[in-house]
């Protein structure tokens, strides 16, 4: 089991830094590859009925215990874990009104002609490929319903003139929604083999270059909190790898 640090905790929320690599929870095809659900029932055994399960095509149970979102497996970062029921109903209607403030670190491809700080709005619609379900596809060429997708990003610095390492935040919560946002905006994520196959920088980072980097919320007594990630090894590496060869 990769490492999984713990952030804070007390009796009603645990929040960790989830490494890059571990799934969040099965999804009923590799039950080989062990997840933070599995972690969270060796370590928190009492949360089993926090939460919703979901279910499989074929009917089959995927338990969800405490899960009230979620990171994609190579992303890294802050999540959330709710260790009571009123604590997963609390957090579970913050993200289902928006009041949740995510705020994600990435290494983007390409010079972004932005002056330092100013902010940019991708306002695209994402939707599923027409020709792989797996990919998410902005503006008009999804397949299907075209659902609305908000993402605020701001340059933090350009690296030569090659890559640009940038904080983004996602006004809405769309699978995929930074991957696809920025491989439309013709700056995709550094390392991402589904939506940049074409740039892993060099070999500077061996997974997609994303990191949950803040999560803002209210706690169960109406206090707003926010929890910091710090960016991981691999992701200071890449950084430090890639001004290097300027």
């Amino acid at each position: 089991m990769l490492d999984t640090q713990i952030i804070y905790e007390d009796k009603d929320l645990l929040v960790i830094n989830k490494p890059s690599g571990l799934s969040v929870h099965g999804d009923g095809f590799n039950l080989e590859t062990k997840t933070l659900v599995d972690w969270l029932m060796g370590k928190y055994p009492e949360i089993e009925s926090v939460g919703e399960s979901m279910f499989t095509q074929k009917g089959e149970e995927i338990k969800k215990p405490g899960i009230i979102h979620r990171l994609d497996k190579e992303t890294s970062g802050v999540m959330i874990i709710a260790k009571t029921q009123e604590a997963f109903l609390c957090f579970k209607k913050q993200f289902q009104d928006h009041e949740v403030k995510k705020i994600y670190r990435a290494i983007l491809s390409g010079h972004v002609n932005l002056p330092v700080g100013e902010e940019k709005i991708l306002d695209w619609p994402i939707g599923r490929s027409k020709n792989d379900p797996r990919i998410r596809v902005a503006r008009l060429h999804g397949k299907g319903k075209l659902r609305e997708a908000v993402t605020i990003f701001r340059l933090l610095e350009n690296i030569c003139s090659s890559y640009a390492y940038i904080e983004a935040e996602p006004k809405s919560g769309r699978t995929h929604q930074l991957r696809a946002h920025f491989k439309a905006y013709n700056h995709p994520i550094i390392g991402d083999h589904l939506y940049n196959q074409e740039d892993d920088g060099g070999g500077a980072i061996g997974r997609t270059a994303l990191h949950a980097y803040s999560l803002s919320l209210k706690g169960l007594s109406g206090e707003s909190v926010t929890f910091v990630a710090p960016l991981p090894t691999d992701f200071v590496s890449a950084l430090e790898k890639l001004k290097s060869s300027c």
